[in-house]
C-alpha cells in the first residue's frame, strides 16, 4: 500500500501538530515499519490546480499579502509555508489517484476540511479532501464520498462541494462530528452528525454506513478523513469517554466496510493534537492505527 508524504509538507516555520504530525508519523514508519507500507513521495501541486479556491486566496498564500488572508487559517506566514501546503496537498491528490488504481492508499497530510473557497480557517489552508474528489472525477470516477470522521465539522470541504461556483452533483460528504465548530446546514447529498456522547458514537458511524450500503449505487471513490481529535486526551477536540479503543474499531468498522463493498479508499489523518494527557508518541499510535487497518484489507 502506497502513504505519500514530502518532507517538504512540514517544513513551515509555525510549530503545530498539523505542520509537524506527519513528519512525526513518516518517521515512525521508518523506524517501526507496518508490513506492506511503502513511503511514496508525491508531486507537489502547482498554484493554479488549486481550482476549488478563489484565486486571489491562493494568491495571497503564496505571497504572504495581503497578511490577513494569508494567515486565516491560523498560521502565522513565512516563505516555507507555501511550499509547505502544496507538497501535503499534492499528497491526498495523489492518494486519491493511486486508490483508483490499487483500491487502498493514504496520505499523512492534514489540515484540509476547513479551508473555504476565498480563505483559510481552523488551522486548514487549502481543502485537499475537494481537491482530490475533484481531481478524481476528472480521472474517471463517477462519484466520489468524503467520509469525514474528524472531531470538528467540515464546513469547508461542505461550502466546496456545495456551491455552485466550485460544487460537483457527484461528490457527496458523510460528516461525524462531535464539536459544533465548523458548522453547517447540508444540503441533500451530504449528511452532518454532532455527536454528544461516545457511547452514540459507533452506533452512529455504523448507521451511515449502512445507509450507504443500502444505497442503489456505491461510490467509486471514497476519501476517508480519519480525525484522532475526538479522544478525550485531546485539548482540540477530545470528547470525554472517547478512548483509543473506539477509535481503533471505528478504523475497523470504516476499512471492512469499504473492504466489503469493493469501494476504493484513500485516507488522510486529520485531526489530532498533543497535549499533557497525550504524548507526541501517543498521538503517532493512534494515527498507526489507521495505516494498519488500511493496509490490513488492502485487496
Amino acid at each position: 500500500m502506497n502513504v505519500f508524504h514530502s518532507s517538504q509538507s512540514v517544513t513551515a516555520a509555525h510549530d503545530f501538530p498539523t505542520t509537524r504530525k506527519a513528519g512525526w508519523v513518516a518517521a515512525s514508519l521508518l523506524d517501526r515499519p507496518i508490513a506492506n507500507v511503502d513511503l511514496v513521495e508525491p508531486r507537489a501541486l502547482d498554484p493554479d490546480e488549486l481550482d476549488v479556491h478563489d484565486p486571489a486566496y491562493v494568491a495571497a498564500v503564496m505571497t504572504g499579502e495581503p497578511r490577513e488572508l494569508a494567515e486565516s487559517q491560523g498560521f502565522a506566514w513565512d516563505p516555507q509555508l507555501p511550499a509547505s501546503v502544496l507538497a501535503m496537498n499534492g499528497g491526498m491528490v495523489a492518494a486519491a489517484l493511486d486508490a483508483l488504481d490499487s483500491g487502498v492508499s493514504g496520505c499523512l497530510g492534514s489540515g484540509f476540511h476547513h479551508a473555504k473557497w476565498e480563505r483559510g480557517d481552523g488551522f486548514c489552508t487549502f481543502n485537499g479532501l475537494a481537491l482530490a474528489a475533484k481531481r478524481a472525477i476528472e480521472a474517471g470516477a463517477e462519484s466520489v464520498l468524503i467520509l469525514d470522521l474528524d472531531a470538528h465539522c467540515a464546513g469547508g470541504t461542505h461550502e466546496l462541494i456545495a456551491d455552485t461556483l466550485t460544487g460537483d452533483e457527484r461528490i457527496a460528504q458523510t460528516d461525524v462530528a462531535v464539536l459544533p465548530f465548523d458548522w453547517y446546514l447540508p444540503v441533500d447529498r451530504c449528511t452532518l452528525d454532532v455527536v454528544s456522547s461516545a457511547e452514540e458514537y459507533l452506533p452512529i458511524v455504523r448507521r451511515r454506513l449502512r445507509e450507504l450500503s443500502a444505497r442503489a449505487e456505491k461510490p467509486a471513490l471514497f476519501i476517508y478523513y480519519a480525525g484522532m481529535d475526538p479522544d478525550e486526551r485531546c485539548d482540540i477536540g477530545g470528547l470525554s469517554g472517547m478512548n483509543a479503543d473506539i477509535l481503533a474499531e471505528r478504523e475497523r468498522l470504516v476499512f471492512d466496510w469499504c473492504a466489503s463493498e469493493r469501494v476504493p479508499v484513500a485516507f488522510g489523518l486529520a485531526g489530532g493534537y498533543t497535549s499533557e494527557r497525550l504524548s507526541r508518541e501517543e498521538l503517532v499510535e493512534l494515527h498507526r492505527v489507521t495505516i494498519a487497518e488500511a493496509v490490513r484489507v488492502q485487496r
